[in-house]
């Protein structure tokens, strides 16, 4: 039985914030775990569009801040499902901050999640497989899977030390 296929652009979430006070540290630069909230929605909203369903987050990759991110700046977040497996789904997420009064946009961070697709029961559902469209879907799709097989290789190695 073949799977039900979904484009990438049924996936994509664009979100803006703007950076508040209370978002700031004393030096006037966004905490980063309000990034990584923020990441976390995006990335959330985005497998819930693919999968149709309540998706939890499973993991989230290395994340590496470029760039700070200052008070009253816009925080924008473009997400979309790069990878799907069988009930779990990759989805990247990038940050640009935006000066608004030059409205320059600088690159802040990229975030990679594993999200499942649960059922009413809370059990893991399968999902429909993403098919990437464009050169960029392709490449994003390519470098998913090498991300993957790292996080699978991972996985396996902790269980191996617990398991001792």
């Amino acid at each position: 039985m073949t799977r039900e296929q979904k484009p990438v652009r049924e996936s994509r979430v664009e979100m803006t914030e703007i950076v508040l006070p209370s978002h700031t540290n004393q030096l006037g630069n966004i905490f980063g775990g309000q990034l990584m909230a923020w990441i976390d929605i995006a990335a959330a909203i985005s497998a819930s569009r693919h999968a149709r369903s309540v998706c939890v987050t499973a993991s989230l990759d290395a994340l590496h801040f470029l760039a700070p991110v200052r008070l009253g700046e816009h925080v924008t977040l473009l997400a979309s499902v790069n990878y799907t497996g069988t009930t779990s789904m990759e989805v990247g997420v990038r940050l640009e901050s935006q000066e608004p009064e030059s409205g320059v946009r600088v690159h802040v961070a990229t975030a990679y999640l594993t999200f499942v697709a649960i059922d009413r029961e809370g059990k893991p559902r399968t999902v429909a497989e993403v098919v990437p469209q464009t050169p960029d879907e392709e490449r994003r799709h390519h470098n998913a899977q090498k991300r993957r097989a790292a996080r699978l290789q991972l996985k396996d190695q902790l269980r191996a030390r617990e398991s001792k």
